[in-house]
Formats: structure tokens, C-alpha cells, sequence
């Protein structure tokens, strides 16, 4: 202990020794005063010491407070560093949790509405302009990338020609893709056309075997054969049954496996010809998007849609227009929460979001639409979800 701790124990609270106080009696004069020298002797005994330097008592009770608030301070300084520390730890350690959760829920989100509200602008509107609709919506998504682009909040690569000739191919492929998906919908509730989807799973799997020689293991081909069945079985349960409906949906499984194949094979050589050397994927969806547009105009031309959208009412409907634009800015919303997700969890984990998003919107395609659907179809659509839950785990492993 230190010697003012010493001190303080020995001094009363009236700022008498406690060794004067049992003086007060009878005791002589000359025997207080040896005392007193005794006291003084035992002090200077511990170190120089004076009775001048003896502090007095408005001294010790400020050294006393200066000591107590100094303590406190000290103490209160470092319980507000721990809150706030551990607060902002706590903060930061909730961000990283949550992160993968948000951008998960966002891509599904936009994934399931940007299908729902396709569905009701093609067959609640009854808009038979499906190239048209496309048109609109990669212009909006065109629109708005090069807009963020500008503002510096996103980065696009630079266009070229060499770049555009490589990357037509595969553009021509994804605006087939793109139309003949929505006259699909247009026919065929979601839950079905989700279960078809698989389909597409299946010609990809035989396009990497042929074009890369990509083998896969059994379980694949086991989840290719239950997916197979499940769309077979979906198809002849199908109540809404309509052959233009499934021939639409049909293409648009070898478009896509055939946008897949081709992606892959020009993806290469299209990285060679930027000045980064890289390609992400908000140039791509500039590239896509922007490269549709004059083949778009040229197709409603030739399928003379352009005197039906001026002519049919649906179009002076504002409410139209509020649907067609949500669309258009849901699937751009698609490609960000897609990159999102991919950069908060592992391609694995996406994949199987991913086949699990199906079922929500196969279960909300019937229940928004009103779908009829009897026990034998609603079990061959369970079965192809599951199939293709099924189908991401085997591939996974």
C-alpha cells in the first residue's frame, strides 16, 4: 500500500491524530509535549516529514476526491468504451450474419414477383405482344445500368465491335430465350412451367457431355430421370392443358440449355477483347439487354405486333404500364440479387436456393391465378420440385 493510504488510516475524520485523542485527560503538559515528539520522531522515522508539511484537512478530503472522481472516471471511461465497442462489434458481427440471409430473400423476392407480374401482364391483360413486352423491359434494364454506370455506382465495360460481333450469337439466342419464355407463360400456369423448367437442366447436362465432355455421376442421371418423369406425369395430369403452351415452353428449355452452352464457350474468347480482360455481369446485362433491342424492333416488325400494341386498349391503361415497368426493373433486380447472393455465399449454396425458390412460386401461381388443379397434379408438381432439390445436391457432390 502506499504510504498515503498509511496516512489516511491513522487520521480521524476531524483531522486529529488518533494518537492525541486519549490525551485530553489528566495528563501533565511536558508529558503530552514528549508524546507529541514521539509521534513526530515515528513519522520521520518513515521519511522526512515536518509539521509544516502535514496536509490539512480541506487538503486530504480534496486528494481524497481528486482520487475517488479520477477512479470513476477511469472506470466509467472504460465501461462506455466497452459498450460502445462491443455494440459496434455486435453491429458489424449481425451484418456479416444477416448479410446472406437479406441478399438470399431479395433474389427471391424479385425472382418469384418478376414471374408473377409477367404472368398478369400476358394473360390477366391479355397482351399478346410478347415481343413487344420484351422490348420495353430490356430497354428499361438497359436504361437504368447505364444510368447507375454514369453515376459511377456500378462498372461496365466499354463496348466494342469486336466485342458486339463475338457476342451476338449469344444474343440472338437469349432473345429467343426471352420470348419464347413469356408466350409460355402466356399459356401454362407457373407451376407447371416451373416444372418444365427441369427439362432444361437435363439438355445442359447432355450438351456439357458432348461439347466438353463433362461426364456426371449417377446420382444426376437418377435426379435427370425423376425430373423427366415428373414433367411427363405434370403434363398429362394437366387440366389447363394447351399444346401451344408446352411447344413454347419446350423451345424455350433447348434455347436456354443452348444460351448456357454457348455462354461458355464465347465467355473465353469476349474476356479477350475488353481492356479489363473481364467481363461482369452488369456488362453483361448491358451487353444482352442493349444488343436486343434492334433485333427486337426488327421482330415486331415482321410479326406486325407494333399495329396491335397501337391499337389495343390494354396499352391505355395506366395501371399497364405501372405492371410492365415493375417487370422490366424486377428482372434488372434479378441479375444485382443473383450477384449479391453469389458474393455473400458459395455457388453451392445459390444452386440450391435456387431450386428451393420453385416451390413458393409454383404454390403462389396457383393460388394467385386460381389454378385447377386436381391430387395427381399437384403430387407430379411436388414430385419435380423435390427432383429438382434433388438434382442441386447431386451436383453438389
Amino acid at each position: 500500500m502506499s504510504s498515503e493510504i498509511k496516512l489516511e488510516s491513522i487520521v480521524c475524520k476531524n483531522g486529529e491524530e488518533p494518537a492525541l485523542n486519549h490525551l485530553d485527560g489528566d495528563g501533565s503538559f511536558s508529558h503530552r509535549k514528549n508524546e507529541v515528539h514521539k509521534i513526530q520522531d515515528g513519522f520521520r522515522s518513515h521519511g522526512d516529514w515536518s509539521v509544516s508539511d502535514s496536509p490539512t484537512t480541506a487538503e486530504r478530503r480534496a486528494a481524497a476526491s481528486h482520487r475517488f472522481f479520477k477512479g470513476n472516471r477511469a472506470a466509467l471511461g472504460e465501461i462506455v468504451s466497452l459498450l460502445f465497442n462491443g455494440n459496434e462489434k455486435q453491429v458489424h458481427g449481425f451484418g456479416r450474419k444477416s448479410g446472406p440471409l437479406v441478399a438470399g430473400t431479395a433474389y427471391c423476392l424479385s425472382s418469384c414477383s418478376m414471374i408473377l407480374l409477367n404472368k398478369i401482364v400476358l394473360s390477366s391483360y391479355a397482351f399478346s405482344a410478347g415481343i413487344s413486352l420484351m422490348f420495353y423491359q430490356n430497354f428499361i434494364s438497359s436504361l437504368v445500368v447505364v444510368v447507375l454506370g454514369l453515376c459511377g455506382a456500378v462498372s461496365v465495360e466499354k463496348l466494342n465491335w469486336k466485342l458486339i460481333k463475338v457476342w451476338i450469337p449469344v444474343n440472338l439466342i437469349f432473345i429467343g430465350m426471352l420470348v419464347s419464355g413469356m408466350y409460355s407463360l402466356k399459356y401454362i400456369n407457373i407451376a407447371m412451367v416451373t416444372i418444365l423448367k427441369n427439362v432444361t437442366n437435363i439438355l445442359t447436362a447432355i450438351g456439357e457431355f458432348y461439347l466438353f465432355r463433362k461426364r456426371q455421376n449417377h446420382r444426376v442421371w437418377t435426379a435427370m430421370f425423376l425430373m423427366i418423369t415428373s414433367a411427363i406425369s405434370g403434363g398429362v395430369t394437366d387440366l389447363s392443358f394447351d399444346p401451344t403452351g408446352y411447344a413454347w415452353q419446350t423451345l424455350n428449355c433447348i434455347l436456354t440449355a443452348s444460351y448456357s452452352l454457348t455462354l461458355r464457350r464465347v465467355m473465353d474468347r469476349a474476356k479477350q477483347l475488353t481492356k479489363s480482360g473481364s467481363l461482369n455481369e452488369v456488362s453483361m446485362v448491358l451487353l444482352n439487354n442493349s444488343l436486343s433491342l434492334p433485333f427486337a424492333v426488327l421482330l415486331i416488325l415482321v410479326f406486325n405486333e407494333w399495329d396491335y400494341v397501337i391499337n389495343a386498349n390494354v396499352v391505355r391503361m395506366p395501371m399497364f404500364w405501372v405492371v410492365a415497368t415493375a417487370s422490366g426493373l424486377l428482372g434488372l433486380a434479378i441479375s444485382f440479387s443473383s450477384m449479391w447472393f453469389l458474393n455473400q455465399t458459395s455457388p453451392t449454396t445459390y444452386s440450391l436456393v435456387g431450386s428451393l425458390n420453385k416451390i413458393p412460386i409454383s404454390i403462389a401461381g396457383i393460388i394467385v391465378f386460381r389454378v385447377p388443379v386436381n391430387f395427381p397434379n399437384f403430387f407430379s408438381i411436388l414430385f419435380g420440385l423435390f427432383a429438382g432439390i434433388f438434382f442441386a445436391r447431386a451436383k453438389m457432390s
